[in-house]
């Protein structure tokens, strides 16, 4: 159990994982998983069950719609990762919050995150 919200973990696959993101899409846990593996990270990943399941057989065959993703490193948190600029792109630029959020292509650290427009 976590001490508060801001800092969950559980377990994912059988490991114990600080949970990165859950209910996340593929391509989001595909960029996610690279990103933080990059950084050094040991990446779990597992299909999210789904809210109400029916018990069809075409059901059974679909590949998952949502993942939940987590790091073996029990005390990392995102949100000190992206604001502590601990994070880098493949390219060595520090992870920003619209990269992070896949706003932007560009990890541009130079803008500052409070004067960015949504």
């Amino acid at each position: 159990m976590a001490i508060n919200q801001n800092h969950p973990f559980e377990d994912l696959d059988g490991v114990k994982c600080a949970v990165v993101e859950k209910n996340v899409s593929p391509n989001r846990m595909s960029f996610l998983k690279e990103l933080l593996e990059s950084n050094g990270y040991t990446v779990i990943t597992v299909a999210s069950a789904p809210l109400k399941q029916m018990a069809t057989d075409e059901t059974a065959t679909e590949p998952p719609a949502s993942f939940s993703v987590g790091v073996t490193d029990v005390m990392f948190n995102a949100t000190n990762a992206v604001f502590g600029r601990l994070l880098r792109t493949a390219k060595g630029q520090v992870v920003t919050l619209d990269y992070w959020q896949q706003k932007s292509s560009i990890a541009d650290d130079a803008t500052p995150y409070f004067s960015t427009k949504n």
